[in-house]
């Protein structure tokens, strides 16, 4: 077959691990950034520990430190969760006039016909303001998620240009990926990013890509195996841990 023409597989995400199992306090994943990035160009996570966000763009990984700090991953490093994908918009427009979080979410729900299908999502433009937050590297025991968010560093950009990249995911999947809209943000200088909490685009170009598949590959290690997964009360965790921006519809 052409390399021309769309298959399956090109709307596939591949994800390690769980969101259950993030809230949880799982945070040691077997999955090296090498081996994330033979699966998609395209995605967001976090890395070993909860040490930080990942931002996915044009095939590089970029890790994002709750310092404030940019660098591109290691190959060597892991991720307890990540999901990425081999993006290929097929919708797509423009923004020219400001536009809140809640706005833009609720156009891309419009685009594609609701929110009962997965899709990924990337924003290029102009902010002002978008405001995130970055999670610090856990010592074991590992607190939950909801613990450890609480002390995250939240950071506000008054002015930025860069690209905003994620996924949204229909409710039922909360306890697999993050229900809703889960975002990341990094700047064109790549020396600012994080957890999009909010955000206003006052001009940019948002793309989105259409997914048919998940792929969930679950964590070959002691600790998985014999955790005890709560899935209790899993949305509203879901939601104090990940942020305005992590779950529910507008984003």
């Amino acid at each position: 077959m052409s390399s021309s023409v769309d298959t399956q597989d090109d709307y596939a995400v591949y994800q390690t691990s769980t969101m259950a199992a993030l809230l949880s306090g799982l945070y040691d994943g077997d999955v090296t950034i090498e081996q994330l990035l033979t699966h998609g160009d395209f995605g967001l996570g976090t890395f070993n520990h909860l040490d930080g966000e990942m931002v996915v763009l044009g095939g590089i990984c970029y890790h994002l430190r709750d310092d404030g700090s940019v660098h591109i991953a290691s190959p060597t490093d892991k991720t307890p969760f990540a999901a990425v994908m081999h993006f290929r918009s097929t919708q797509s427009f423009d923004v020219t006039v400001p536009t809140s979080l809640a706005d833009l979410t609720t156009r891309i729900d419009h685009v594609t016909d609701g929110v009962n299908l997965p899709v990924a999502v990337r924003v290029d433009g102009t902010f002002a303001p978008l405001r995130t937050r970055t999670v610090g590297e856990q010592q074991k025991p590992y607190p939950p998620l909801t613990e450890a968010a609480a002390h995250e560093a939240i950071s506000t950009l008054d002015e930025t240009r860069g690209t905003v990249a994620g996924f949204r995911t229909p409710s039922f999947e909360a306890a697999i990926s993050v229900a809703g809209y889960h975002l990341h943000y990094v700047d064109d200088s790549r020396s600012h990013g994080g957890h999009v909490l909010d955000l206003t685009l006052t001009g940019g170009r948002v793309s989105i890509a259409p997914i048919s598949e998940l792929r969930l590959v679950l964590p070959d290690t002691a600790d998985y195996r014999a955790a005890s997964i709560d899935l209790a009360d899993l949305q509203r965790q879901e939601q104090q841990a990940e942020g305005s921006a992590g779950a529910g519809r507008s984003g």
